[in-house]
C-alpha cells in the first residue's frame, strides 16, 4: 500500500501523438521510402500509403506529440487536490522543452503512464533526442539499473507478472466504475481531429481526462486511501 507521502511523488502524464504529415504524399521521397522499409513485415499487403495515416501517429520517426498532460496530487489543510497542467500546440519542439523545464523543478518525482514504459516514455524521449532536447533526469534510463528507473506504469502493476495480458486503461476505468475518459473521442480519432478539424483544444481536453482516469485507476490499484473524489485544479 502507498503511502500519502509517495503518492504526491507521482506525476501522472498521458500524450497524443499525430502522423508528423497529414497525408503519405507530403512525405519527402526518402522518407516515403524509409516509411515503406519501416513497414514492410506489419503491413503485410496493404500499400505504405494506405497503413500511414493508421500508424504513424505511433512510431516516433514518423509521428509528433501535440499534447502532454500530466497531474499531480496535493494535501492542501485536509483536502486532497490533484493539480493538472497541459503542454500542447502545433510547436514539437516548445511543448516538450516547456515539459523538460517542469521535470527539472519536480525533483524526486516519479512519471507514472499507463503502457508508459512501452509508449508514452520512449516516445518522449525520442522525440526530444530528435530536437536536441537535453533529456530530463526522469526520462535518462542511460547506466540505470531496472529498479533506479522512476518509472511506473499501472497496465504492467495490473499484469501481476502476466507479460501475455494487455489491458486499456478503458477497461480499468469500467472495471473499477470509474467513468471512461473516452465520452467524446478516442485515440484513434486525435489524427482527424488535429489535421482535418484543427481542434487543439478538444485533444488537451481528452488528453486531461486520460490522466484523471490514469490517477484513479492506480489508485485503485495500489489501494490507496485517497478519496474517490477530488478538487481538481489547473495550472496556467
Amino acid at each position: 500500500m502507498i503511502n500519502p507521502q509517495q503518492i504526491q511523488k507521482i506525476l501522472f502524464l498521458d500524450i497524443e501523438t499525430v502522423s508528423e504529415a497529414p497525408e503519405f504524399s507530403e512525405l519527402e521521397t526518402d522518407w516515403q521510402s524509409l516509411w515503406a522499409e519501416k513497414t514492410r513485415f506489419q503491413r503485410q499487403e496493404e500499400s505504405p500509403e494506405d497503413y500511414y495515416p493508421k500508424r504513424a501517429a505511433i512510431m516516433a520517426e514518423f509521428g509528433k506529440i501535440v499534447c502532454i498532460s500530466c497531474g499531480f496530487f496535493s494535501l492542501q489543510n485536509g483536502q486532497w487536490e490533484f493539480r493538472i497542467k497541459s503542454f500542447y500546440g502545433d510547436e514539437e519542439y516548445e511543448l516538450l522543452e516547456n515539459f523538460r523545464e517542469l521535470l527539472s523543478r519536480l525533483h524526486g518525482f516519479r512519471l507514472c503512464a499507463h503502457n508508459g514504459k512501452e509508449f508514452d516514455f520512449p516516445y518522449l524521449s525520442r522525440r526530444m533526442l530528435k530536437h536536441g532536447i537535453p533529456l530530463p533526469g526522469q526520462l535518462d534510463n542511460a547506466g540505470k539499473k531496472p529498479w533506479e528507473i522512476p518509472h511506473v506504469d499501472t497496465m504492467e502493476l495490473w499484469k501481476f507478472g502476466d507479460f501475455k495480458n494487455f489491458t486499456s486503461l478503458k477497461l480499468l476505468a469500467a472495471l473499477f466504475g470509474i467513468p471512461t475518459p473516452k465520452d467524446d473521442i478516442d485515440g484513434s480519432m486525435v489524427g482527424s481531429v488535429y489535421w482535418q478539424d484543427n481542434d487543439l483544444e478538444r485533444i488537451k481536453i481528452y488528453c486531461e481526462k486520460d490522466v484523471i482516469t490514469l490517477a484513479k485507476v492506480f489508485n485503485k490499484i495500489v489501494q490507496s486511501k485517497l478519496p474517490e473524489d477530488f478538487e481538481l485544479i489547473n495550472i496556467q
